[in-house]
């Protein structure tokens, strides 16, 4: 099936006991068991069911079902945020001692991810000197557990060479985890291309309206864990927390969700509510129309600002002569996502007063709204970064980002237009002194 359909339908036919057609809410904590033996297997792993809602619930399986389809995955585990999805597979993938190889190109809360939280975990966070597949094979030793980049950079704007860092990821004997929020599966399927884990925020994208926070690890289901089972031994060893169980063996190609669910979500349970789970699901039926139209008003707005007198750089990939041109044709399609950066002449306090005139964009720091979104990233979303660390992830004092939304192209580039002006204002009045 495509895309489209597959938003529509995949993961849920009707409710066995009703026969409704839309996906139930089960708002429960815990499911009844039929007998001592019964649930007894299904803690011990040796059943499928559900026991409690921090492991597992029938709304949220729904959810991972349907986005693992849209990605032509082996299966899925929903969190409470993108942030936790990632952590989960970071923490999954690594051991104290090891160490994770990512593009410089990273969203802030990522960096601050690798470059702080694991570290104070045993578990070092190591950034290429670029996205290129060459660089990140250049940082990977001994100790190394993965390699991680985003499909397309938030808020960079860079293209992965995704075949190529897979290629040389698997050399390597490592797995390769694809943050590809920004993309969707709808214009991208980084497994196709080699990735072995995919990340989602659902709460982009997918979910489209701003009413929900959610996260998704995928598994395309392709990683040999056996083959390498000495870097590994999380997976192909004795569980003893388990009772011996292991997961390579039990679980095969979903090996990576199982330990992931079995262990860190039933620890740490950063769930995903039924709730979230059901508006989510809404977003997911649309996110083949939305993309398109976000697609076609990026690709207006991005030109816009190129003509325009009061804007001092566009990055977009969808120019001919941006250096991922070529890449936005080989994975994207020439359909670039609607999430792009420019600079306003004048510098940062000329940016501030752009952002502050909007009226119809919304400010704030969520990308992937239905509604036209900006935010300044060096004061927000990487504000906790040195300048230099902001500079290798795409981001300068003027930065504005853009999420280019659903609205008729013409108030959009309307409220840009007044914004500008409103900028440029203080300055014409100075030079006119």
């Amino acid at each position: 099936m495509r895309a489209e359909t597959i938003a529509l339908h995949a993961g849920f036919d009707a409710d066995p006991a009703t026969k409704a057609i839309a996906v139930p809410i089960y708002q429960t904590a815990a499911y009844q068991f039929d007998s001592a033996d019964h649930g007894a297997a299904l803690f011990n792993l040796e059943e499928e069911g559900f026991r409690y809602s921090r492991i597992a619930n029938p709304t949220v399986q729904v959810l991972e079902n349907r986005v693992a389809a849209l990605e032509g995955a082996a299966g899925a585990l929903a969190t409470a945020s993108g942030q936790a999805a990632l952590y989960y597979a970071f923490a999954n993938v690594a051991r104290p001692g090891t160490n994770i190889v990512s593009v410089p190109q990273l969203y802030g809360t990522t960096h601050t991810l690798l470059h702080h939280v694991l570290p104070s975990q045993g578990v070092e966070g190591r950034l290429a000197a670029d996205d290129s597949a060459g660089a990140l094979a250049a940082t990977i030793d001994e100790n190394t557990c993965a390699v991680f980049c985003e499909s397309v950079g938030n808020p960079a704007g860079n293209i992965c060479d995704l075949a190529a860092i897979a290629d040389m990821a698997h050399a390597h004997g490592l797995p390769l985890i694809v943050d590809n929020t920004v993309a969707t599966p709808v214009l991208l399927r980084p497994a196709e291309h080699g990735a072995d884990i995919i990340i989602h925020s659902l709460t982009k994208f997918l979910g489209g309206h701003g009413n929900a926070m959610g996260g998704v690890v995928v598994d395309a289901g392709r990683f040999d864990w056996m083959a390498h089972a000495a870097r590994f031994p999380q997976f192909t060893t004795p569980d003893p927390s388990y009772h011996g169980l292991v997961y390579a063996e039990r679980f095969g190609a979903t090996a990576f969700l199982a330990r992931c669910r079995s262990v860190y979500q039933r620890a740490t349970g950063a769930i995903l509510s039924p709730m979230s789970a059901f508006l989510l699901l809404q977003g997911i039926e649309t996110v083949s129309l939305r993309v398109e139209r976000h697609v076609e008003n990026a690709r207006k707005v991005a030109q816009f600002l190129r003509a325009h007198p009061c804007a001092a750089w566009v990055n977009f990939a969808g120019f001919d002569d941006s250096p991922y041109h070529g890449l936005a044709r080989k994975y994207l399609g020439g359909r670039v996502p609607s999430l792009l950066t420019f600079g306003v002449k004048g510098g940062y306090e000329a940016g501030k007063d752009f952002y502050d005139a909007l009226k119809l964009i919304k400010r704030l720091v969520n990308i992937g709204d239905a509604k036209s979104l900006a935010c300044h990233p060096a004061s927000t979303t990487h504000r906790q970064m040195p300048e230099a660390e902001q500079l290798k992830a795409g981001v300068t004092p003027e930065t504005i980002r853009l999420s280019v939304g659903i609205e008729h192209i013409d108030d959009i580039l309307a409220d840009l237009d007044q914004a500008l002006a409103a900028a440029a204002a203080p300055r014409l009045k100075a030079v006119n002194r």
